[in-house]
């Protein structure tokens, strides 16, 4: 009798060159050369102005790691080369479809929000709450 063993990759986030991490600052930025095991090279080229970061190094402790990654960029790749394949790869598109960039973005609307618009957004609440217990009164009603 023997056991069928399935050997394959971890779906876990690595760092690799070409992974797109997601700052402390808010901003993306894809890994273009690993220092060591704690900082690494980053360009972020993105063509929306919240999300640009300059060529810099960062340290892994102030990141995330988004699952987007950009396929074979080159180790130390230069500025034009990341920002060419940052837009071959649709990484700006692929972020705001993504449920980091609709949180973000919400958080936003809601920061902006003044004293009487809070006020509304509650009376809309109950509005809605109102109507869904009255719609599973029916409904309990009936059966």
């Amino acid at each position: 009798m023997s056991a069928e063993i399935s050997i394959g990759a971890s779906s876990w986030r690595r760092i690799e060159v070409g992974r797109v991490l997601k700052l402390e600052t808010g901003t993306l930025a894809a890994i273009v050369e690993i220092i060591d095991h704690k900082r690494a090279l980053v360009d972020g080229p993105s063509s929306d102005s919240k999300l640009v970061t300059p060529r810099t190094t960062i340290s892994f402790a102030n990141t995330l790691l988004t699952p987007l990654v950009i396929e074979n960029l080159p180790r130390g790749a230069r500025t034009t080369a990341v920002q060419n394949a940052w837009a071959k790869a649709e990484i700006d598109a692929k972020w705001k479809e993504g449920n980091w960039a609709k949180k973000q973005l919400q958080q936003e609307r809601r920061q902006s929000l003044t004293d009487f618009d809070r006020f509304k957004v509650m009376r809309l609440k109950k509005q809605r709450r109102f109507e869904e217990r009255k719609a599973l009164a029916k409904i309990k009603a009936s059966a």
